[in-house]
């Protein structure tokens, strides 16, 4: 008996714990989101995990992430058009293939 009562603290712990943190109101939202869909995804686990992964805050370090790699993007393709130009400027200057084999 005392070992069902240990369990049961600890399931009751683990509750008040998922609710204290707000994880039992965002899965009921998101389940009653499911349950609302007019036409039921064919894979509600991934139902789940986008409108989770939508509904938690972005964290700054991510905002971050995303703008320097924005900029790296970016800063790629500036070079990679310096690069056309360069190789084309050079051709100019470089002699046909076949001749500098001779």
């Amino acid at each position: 008996m005392a070992h069902y009562k240990a369990a049961d603290s600890k399931h009751e712990q683990f509750r008040r714990y998922l609710e204290k943190s707000g994880v039992l109101d965002m899965l009921t939202k998101v389940l009653v989101t499911l349950y609302e869909e007019p036409e039921k995804p064919t894979s509600s686990l991934d139902f789940l995990k986008h409108h989770l992964g939508a509904a938690t805050p972005e964290n700054p370090e991510t905002e971050l992430l995303r703008l320097e790699l924005a900029e790296m993007k970016e800063k790629y393709e500036v070079t990679i058009e310096e690069n056309k130009k360069l190789k084309a400027k050079l051709a100019q200057y470089e002699p046909p293939q076949e001749k500098r084999a001779e």
